[in-house]
C-alpha cells in the first residue's frame, strides 16, 4: 500500500526532527510531502539541507490548513497513492501506527477516516481534546478496550488516515474554512456520504500542543467557525442549516442583550452578519457537495 504523508508547516523548526524522524522509523514505509505556508523561520533552509529525501513545496503565502492540504491531496490522487496520512507539524507517531491503520482501513471500508490514540506532547496521557471525544482520561484506559476499532462522531485532524476512496467520495477541504473548522466540516461531509470515523486503541501519536484558556476574542472566533460549520452542514436541510447558523447567532445576540452583555451582543451580531454575507457561497458549496466526487481536489 503506497502512502503519502502530508504535513502542513509554518515555522516547523521546533518539531521538525521529532516529526520527520518518527515517519522515517515507521514500520510501514511512507512518502512524505511537507507543504510550507510561508514560514518566517529557517524551515525552508533546514528542510532542503537536512531532509533532501522529503518532498518540500513552498507556498508564497499562507493558504491555511485546508488550502495547503488540498494541494497534497490533489497530488495523491494524480500520482496514484492508495492512502494519505495527514500529520500535524507539532505531532509524531509510533512505529506501528501506519501499518495498523492501513490494515484496519482494508478490513473496514465503511470508515473514511482512521486515527491512532492522541497523546499529549509528554506521551504519558491523552491529549485533552481527544480525552473529551473518547471519555478516557488515561493512556492505560485504552488498553482495556477489546475492539480493534472504536467509532467516534468526530476526531480532529492531527492524525488522519484517509484511503483514496474517501478522497474520491468526499474530496478535499472546503474553501469556506481558512484555518479553523476545516476538519469539523470535512467530518460532516463524510457522514453525509455514509462513512464513519474511528480510532485504533492499539497505536499512538503525540500532539505537542499547548492548551490555554481562551480569551473572549478566541471564544468568538470559535463561535463563528462553529456556526459556519452548522450553516454549511449537508446533513441538514437548508432551513435547519440557516436556523443553526445565522439565526442561532442572532438568538445568542438577543439573549446577551437581555442579560445586559453589550459586548457579547455586538460580537454575535457581527457573527450573524458575516454568515449572512457568506450565504451565497454557502449555498453554492452545499449544492456542489450533493454527489460523490473529489470536490476541490480534482486533478
Amino acid at each position: 500500500m503506497n502512502v503519502l504523508t502530508l504535513i502542513i508547516s509554518y515555522n516547523f523548526e521546533p518539531w521538525m526532527d521529532r516529526c520527520l524522524h518518527s515517519l522515517a522509523a515507521s514500520k510501514h514505509p511512507t512518502d512524505v510531502l511537507v507543504i510550507d505556508n510561508a514560514s518566517t523561520d529557517r524551515t525552508a533552509e533546514r528542510m532542503k539541507k537536512e531532509y533532501p529525501a522529503v518532498r518540500f513545496l513552498q507556498n508564497g503565502r499562507n493558504l491555511g490548513f485546508g488550502g495547503a492540504n488540498n494541494i497534497g491531496l490533489r497530488m495523491a490522487l494524480a500520482e496514484g497513492y492508495d492512502a494519505v496520512f495527514l500529520l500535524n507539524q507539532d505531532a509524531w507517531i509510533d512505529a506501528d501506527t501506519l501499518g495498523t491503520l492501513g490494515a484496519l482501513s482494508a478490513r473496514h471500508p465503511d470508515y473514511g477516516i482512521l486515527s491512532p490514540v492522541h497523546l499529549d506532547g509528554s506521551g504519558r496521557q491523552p491529549d485533552p481534546g481527544f480525552a473529551a471525544y473518547t471519555g478516557r482520561t488515561s493512556k492505560e484506559a485504552f488498553a482495556t478496550l477489546s475492539e480493534e476499532l472504536v467509532e467516534r462522531p468526530f476526531i480532529n485532524a492531527a492524525f488522519w488516515w484517509m484511503p483514496v476512496r474517501t478522497l474520491r467520495t468526499v474530496g478535499g477541504f472546503s474553501p469556506l474554512f481558512y484555518h479553523y473548522g476545516e476538519d469539523k466540516d470535512y467530518v460532516n461531509r463524510l457522514h453525509y456520504h455514509g462513512l464513519k470515523v474511528g480510532y485504533s486503541p492499539r497505536v499512538f501519536g503525540c500532539h505537542d500542543r499547548a492548551f490555554r484558556r481562551p480569551d473572549r476574542a478566541a471564544f468568538f472566533r470559535t463561535e463563528q467557525v462553529y456556526h459556519l460549520s452548522e450553516y454549511a452542514n449537508p446533513n441538514y436541510p437548508a432551513g435547519r442549516a440557516f436556523a443553526y447558523g445565522p439565526l442561532a447567532a442572532l438568538k445568542k445576540a438577543a439573549a446577551a442583550l437581555t442579560h445586559g452583555q453589550g459586548n457579547d451582543t455586538l460580537a454575535y451580531l457581527r457573527i450573524a452578519r458575516t454568515l449572512l454575507g457568506q450565504s451565497r457561497q454557502v449555498r453554492q458549496v452545499r449544492q456542489t457537495l450533493l454527489h460523490p466526487q473529489p470536490h476541490f481536489i480534482q486533478p
